[in-house]
């Protein structure tokens, strides 16, 4: 397992680009879908897509999911941590905040990875200059929330505390999924598993909370928004997730969340006609250096500059 004291290489970089814009995309899907169906639809309609079109590749490939209570226990575990929790949670907190806003606040999965990591890990411990990032990348989402906690703005408040709830949550799961690899599970083994036990749990309380059978039929544009928000945010995201994890560990993977917003804003601006705000962007800028920080590039170009003089 590489540790987040070290350099990712060409591989794992090229992956961590694509699986940021597939998650990316993500963001933009839900802006979409909230505008035809209730949340935790699209959630159930998310895993659940997802979880079909991954079971046809295992077969298709002559694979079976593996068997026993270990392994189904930790794909429970993964498929709460990393789809059931943050996914409802971006889903609602998107029909109150813009879809650009809630990637940024996304953005801060690495610095709640630095401290689970920290107490959960032996291999990826905090140190000084990690600590300082940290510390950074909070003053960065504390200046995006800003005055809203103390004007009377509750619920994009809390819709933004729902986001940032959501990166506690994948941050758990980054570490936790760490498992899989020891569990000898492939990275499509354990993507299937994941989305199955989670279409498991979220098809249920689907049904029993919207009644979708009650609902409008949804437009095009809502079913392609689900259908990309499954088949390439979900189903081919979390093979990469877990391929780019094996080979460059729970801290290095999750700073795919710093180049997620790049993408989102850009989708969301142009077709769905967001803006954003000037403390949203600084507050970006100022996550970005915690996490330049926290990977140690911003003290090694320090150390550089420093050389040359």
């Amino acid at each position: 397992m590489t540790s987040m004291n070290q350099p990712m290489g060409r591989l794992a970089w090229g992956l961590l680009l694509l699986l940021s814009l597939l998650w990316g995309g993500s963001f933009f899907f839900v802006g979409v879908a909230v505008e035809g169906l209730p949340p935790l639809t699209i959630v159930a309609l998310r895993v659940g897509l997802a979880a079909l079109a991954l079971n046809v590749i295992l077969v298709v490939r002559g694979t079976r999911l593996p068997r026993g209570r270990r392994i189904w226990t930790a794909f429970i575990v993964m498929g709460v941590l990393n789809n059931l929790i943050p996914f409802s949670l971006i889903v609602w907190g998107q029909t109150q905040i813009a879809s650009g806003l809630a990637s940024i606040l996304n953005a801060t999965t690495p610095l709640f990875t630095v401290v689970v990591a920290h107490v959960l890990t032996s291999d990826e411990k905090l140190n000084g200059g990690r600590l300082v990032g940290t510390l950074v990348g909070f003053f960065g989402v504390a200046l995006m929330i800003g005055p809203d906690a103390l004007s009377g703005q509750e619920v994009h408040v809390v819709a933004q505390l729902a986001v940032l709830g959501a990166a506690l949550s994948y941050a758990f799961g980054g570490v936790f999924g760490r498992r899989f690899k020891t569990l000898g599970t492939t990275p499509l083994v354990t993507a299937t598993g994941q989305v199955t036990a989670s279409s498991a749990m979220l098809m249920p309380m689907a049904l029993w909370v919207d009644e979708p059978w009650a609902l409008p039929l949804p437009s095009a544009p809502v079913w392609a928004a689900v259908l990309g928000l499954a088949l390439f945010s979900t189903a081919l995201a979390y093979i990469l997730y877990f391929r780019v994890l094996a080979i460059a560990g729970a801290t290095n993977l999750l700073l795919v969340t710093l180049l997620i917003p790049v993408s989102a804003i850009l989708l969301g601006s142009l077709v769905l006609g967001e803006r954003l705000e000037v403390s949203h962007f600084g507050g970006m800028a100022i996550i970005a250096m915690g996490l330049l920080a926290i990977d140690g590039r911003l003290w090694a170009f320090a150390r550089a500059r420093l050389a040359l003089r």
